[in-house]
């Protein structure tokens, strides 16, 4: 399992989520996304640690907490959601195109 690590400050590293996280045990892994267009980190992350129970104490100890002037949002990652196929519930906008008139 992943922890979700949102407002972050732009000018954070991984280095730096590593740093953090270390002091509530092993890091697995650290991501951080960043914009395709400017290469800019986009304010939140990913942070993968050893056990589910360092996890647990990362989250209770780092949520809330003031961090390179922000307030770190910090909780388990839900799984990335299937967006589906493109066309899928359209609104209600259903079937052959033009409609009939009479």
């Amino acid at each position: 399992m992943s922890i979700y690590v949102g407002n972050l400050s732009y000018e954070v590293t991984q280095d730096d989520l590593n740093e953090v996280f270390a002091e509530y045990g092993t890091v697995k892994r650290v991501q951080l996304p960043t914009d395709r267009e400017t290469g800019k980190v986009r304010g939140f992350g990913f942070v993968e640690m050893e056990t589910e129970a360092e996890e647990a104490s990362a989250i209770e100890a780092l949520d809330g907490a003031e961090w390179m002037g922000r307030d770190l949002k910090v909780n388990k990652a839900k799984p990335k959601e299937d967006r589906g196929s493109s066309g899928s519930n359209r609104g209600g906008y259903g079937g052959g195109g033009r409609r009939n008139r009479y």
